[in-house]
């Protein structure tokens, strides 16, 4: 069942359905004006009881934190506290862009290395380059064993037109280089390519505030290459902002079709229908999801599969259908707090039951390694799930998650322990980006990813040299099996071709041998 495999990535997975469960599967809206009593509450009073007559100095701020936070564990998983100092990056990370110098980064041997610089970005324009080491911004030292991700996003970003002035090392010359930050942008949509002379592929990581006009883009450049039929790729994918859901679900839903609706005790009902013709009302579509899809991604599989517009292929997804609505407070905290459910077009809820607590809630994920559900299509259910009954006769369950029309158990090929360190340790990544450095020139001369996999690494240097790397570390992959050896090049691969062609390069390397891209193409095929 590949248990070594499913324990090294698990914790992992986890830490990414908890991030998903706080940041994720929100709409804009609230704000200070529900506060409008001047009434103190028992909270308020106890808190200034405390400030004026405990016997010790108190930090009432971190206490009056705290409540809110007990609070809100009382209420649903979804429900969130975000102090001040955690606002801004909780909002960063669905706004599609954040305040930097434009580079991504890695930590090898305790050093910062420049593993990508922004065409036409800060960074760009004031010289860095690639295999760049940052030492110090500002003559703040980002070198030695205490340097963290979060220390150096601390300090390379800023206020947009402000600058940080980098101590750089470039081979052996040091250098200081200013760079005055700007806005920078996150795409969510991480790959849009032809899979097919037919088929067009995206890639969508989280629905960000400019989603929708991503998507858009991307449809249609492949609709001018072609494209008759599409993959939508959501696994993984938290969700996000609702509302480029619902648009992009009416891109793929004709007339005024119900899209999906929202109730809650304290809610009346809201339904989100399709308003506008849509770019891709008739090619063949079929949906990626799996457990870690959720939320916006639920509903627009949801839609589309009520609708009978999809084929859903994959494993049931996370189950997660409330509303959270951002409240922001006096002191620049907020709190995201859920306001009502989401239902599919049939009525179906998304939401998984949470009345056992969170930690029940959030194992439920775990237990579907352990019970098989993602390795077995007979354990892919929703117990006790109600049934109901597309347009076209289709059954579809509600009460945990979208279940897929076709089931593709989660991949459980395993490397042996020491390779998996390799990967856990860095020295993968570490290993692929200074090849990429020794033979960029190489690598760069190829005008398309179709080209470099076709003919790079036919006579195995990368793999010989790979091999000697790992031997260092006293890790023998001669011994690796056939497919353990295939699988590990396939990566390789995929790793150099996103220095080269970003992440629509690395995936269009590693899709080739996806499980669930076969069964969509097949699929697709025989429609």
């Amino acid at each position: 069942m590949g248990n070594k495999k499913l324990q090294v990535w698990l914790p992992l997975l986890f830490s990414i359905v908890m991030i998903v469960g706080m940041v994720f599967g929100y709409k804009l809206g609230g704000g200070k004006e529900f506060f409008r009593s001047n009434r103190q509450t028992p909270l308020q009073e106890a808190l200034d009881l405390i400030r004026l007559r405990y016997v010790d100095k108190v930090n009432t701020d971190s206490l009056q934190a705290g409540a809110i936070q007990e609070m809100m564990s009382q209420l649903d998983p979804h429900s969130v506290y975000f102090p001040p100092v955690e606002l801004k990056e909780a909002n960063e990370d669905l706004a599609g862009n954040f305040d930097g110098i434009g580079v991504e980064y890695n930590i090898f041997n305790d050093t910062v290395n420049i593993m990508y610089v922004m065409p036409g970005g800060p960074s760009d324009r004031a010289g860095l380059l690639i295999g760049d080491k940052i030492l110090a911004v500002n003559d703040s030292s980002l070198t030695g064993p205490a340097v963290t991700s979060a220390r150096i996003k601390e300090y390379i970003r800023g206020e947009r037109g402000s600058s940080a002035l980098l101590t750089i090392q470039r081979g052996q010359d040091i250098k200081k280089i200013s760079v005055a930050r700007g806005s920078i942008p996150v795409p969510s949509i991480h790959a849009a390519y032809m899979i097919t002379p037919t088929t067009g592929y995206i890639k969508l990581s989280k629905f960000t505030q400019n989603s929708y006009e991503e998507f858009m883009q991307a449809m249609e450049q492949l609709l001018k290459q072609g494209m008759k039929e599409l993959i939508y790729d959501l696994r993984g994918n938290g969700g996000g902002f609702m509302n480029e859901a619902y648009d992009m679900a009416d891109e793929f839903l004709s007339g005024d079709k119900l899209v999906v609706y929202t109730e809650g005790a304290n809610s009346r009902k809201e339904e989100f229908r399709c308003k506008r013709p849509g770019l891709f009302e008739e090619g063949k579509l079929v949906v990626l999801i799996d457990e870690l899809s959720a939320s916006a991604s639920e509903v627009l599989a949801g839609a589309l599969q009520d609708w009978d517009r999809a084929e859903i292929i994959g494993r049931r997804s996370f189950g997660k259908g409330l509303v959270q609505l951002q409240f922001g407070l006096t002191d620049g905290s907020a709190i995201r707090l859920t306001t009502a459910r989401y239902y599919t077009p049939l009525g179906r809820s998304i939401q998984r039951p949470y009345d056992k607590g969170k930690k029940v809630y959030m194992d439920e994920i775990w237990e579907r390694y352990s019970n098989g559900e993602v390795l077995y299509a007979d354990s892919n259910k929703v117990n006790n799930g109600k049934k109901f009954t597309t347009p076209g006769g289709h059954i579809v369950y509600g009460g945990g998650g979208i279940m897929p029309d076709l089931f593709v158990p989660i991949d459980t090929a395993t490397f042996p322990a020491a390779v998996n360190r390799l990967f856990m340790d860095g020295k993968f990544n570490s290993f692929v980006y200074r090849y990429y450095l020794l033979h960029r020139a190489e690598i760069d001369q190829y005008k398309s990813v179709k080209s470099f996999a076709d003919s790079f690494n036919k006579v195995g240097l990368i793999w010989d040299s790979f091999v000697q790397e790992a031997s260092r570390d006293s890790v023998n992959l001669r011994s690796v099996t056939p497919q353990q050896r295939e699988s590990l090049q396939l990566r390789l691969e995929g790793y150099l071709a996103r220095f080269r062609w970003r992440n629509n390069g690395y995936y269009q390397i590693i899709n080739s041998e996806d499980p669930m891209i076969v069964k969509a193409l097949q699929v697709i095929g025989s429609k």
